[in-house]
């Protein structure tokens, strides 16, 4: 069975998404979609609008075969780490023979040639960007005026100034930097852009479906019926992500202490006094991240971090992920399809694929060893996840109450 593979966050899953999905099927000529999606907590540092398995639902609903969670570790990070964790995953799971992801540029070639720059100007562009930055200059924008003055082409700063793309030339180094066989392709972003409000026809971004929920605006022509409908449900319930309770439990946690944020991950010398001043007079969390934020510090490092201090993510516990990649493959849904391709690539996998976590604790240990290194790196990659899990439920005003560890009662989604 022909696979290709998707890498999302489907936060919330739309129009622009279902148009991924079929191109991306009829590109790599592919009978099954295996998509790794974020978890509760997202790459731009933002917890998702809905949770995890609500998300899946709607990928099921809308065609996807098999949805695999991406790891804190790596769905919370820049744009590096996102995008090889999950190349990673996708390797790791077996039988995808392609990956294909939306770009502003539309074509595999350009990025190709910009990928491949990147590589072999690692130095250089390393040691100029580090001269940019001390000026005051943000990475993105002193990274591609790099790569235009030593290519001397200037359509290469276009490539390096739009985040799809952006996340496009990071898949392609994660392929080759990991010797994936997985052939890459992409399809052109259509209508709005990743940032904009604006919506182009039936097409919106996900940031600007956020933003007319939030002002109460109807969004049902920019989602599949099946999104919508489900999406309806979790407002209707109150099980939509509440950024008040988030500015309040990132609050707490900053309360804790200078000493206690100095542990927690890219929380640099004197960024723990910038936070613990900012919190005592912030009144939400758009005014704490205004607060926090200075010219060389975006506002998307900036929510990164503050998910770091929320969720008490250790330095140690990043850099160890960073060196391995994932270290198990935790499946939230999958189709029929979906079910039989799993099957038929069984033995292509590399990572222990975790349907049940009732056993999770026990093939980890089986897969890397009793007291193995690397089993507790496993270990401690899960509790991150699990930790982020129960966050997430103290931010749903109508959490309807059970256990919030739901990762271990939670049953695989049938599409």
């Amino acid at each position: 069975m022909r696979a290709v593979g998707l890498i999302t966050e489907y936060n919330p899953f739309h129009n622009g998404h279902l148009h991924h999905l079929r191109e991306s099927r009829k590109q790599a000529d592919a009978e099954v979609a295996v998509a790794v999606m974020s978890g509760h907590f997202l790459q731009r540092g933002e917890p998702a609008l809905v949770d995890k398995w609500r998300r899946t639902e709607m990928a099921l609903r809308a065609g996807v075969d098999v949805v695999l969670e991406l790891p804190f570790a790596f769905a919370c990070q820049s744009a590096p780490y996102f995008a090889r964790g999950a190349v990673q995953c996708l390797n790791a799971l077996g039988g995808v023979e392609a990956l294909c992801f939306g770009s502003e540029a539309g074509e595999l070639e350009p990025l190709q040639r910009c990928a491949d720059l990147l590589q072999q100007r690692q130095g250089e562009l390393a040691v100029g960007t580090a001269a940019q930055l001390r000026q005051g200059v943000h990475y993105a924008d002193a990274r591609a005026a790099l790569v235009a003055t030593l290519s001397g082409d200037d359509r290469m700063t276009a490539l390096l100034q739009t985040p799809n793309n952006i996340l496009a030339l990071e898949y392609l180094q994660a392929l080759r930097d990991i010797g994936s066989s997985m052939k890459p392709l992409t399809i052109p972003r259509l209508g709005a852009g990743y940032h904009e409000v604006a919506a182009t026809g039936s097409i919106a971004s996900a940031t600007g479906i956020r933003q007319r929920l939030a002002e109460g605006q109807p969004v049902a022509d920019f989602l599949p019926f099946a999104s919508a409908d489900s999406l309806q449900q979790a407002l209707a319930n109150k099980l939509v992500a509440d950024p008040d309770s988030l500015h309040r439990l990132v609050l707490g946690q900053i309360f804790r202490g200078r000493d206690a944020l100095q542990k927690v991950y890219q929380v640099e010398q004197g960024l723990d006094r910038r936070l613990a001043d900012a919190a005592l007079e912030s009144t939400s969390w758009e005014d704490l991240v205004d607060r926090i934020k200075v010219r060389q510090l975006t506002r998307t490092r900036v929510q990164r971090i503050l998910c770091y201090v929320l969720n008490d993510v250790s330095s140690a516990v990043m850099a160890a992920a960073r060196e391995t990649g994932p270290l198990y493959l935790h499946l939230l849904g999958c189709s029929d399809r979906g079910r039989r391709f799993l099957s038929a690539s069984r033995r292509q996998r590399s990572l222990p694929l975790i349907a049940n976590f009732s056993r999770v604790y026990s093939t980890l240990k089986r897969f890397y060893g009793p007291n193995s290194e690397r089993l507790s790196q496993a270990l401690a990659m899960l509790e991150l996840n699990l930790r982020a899990t129960r966050n997430y439920t103290l931010l749903l005003p109508g959490w309807p109450g059970g256990n919030r560890n739901r990762d271990f009662f939670q049953e695989v989604l049938t599409g």
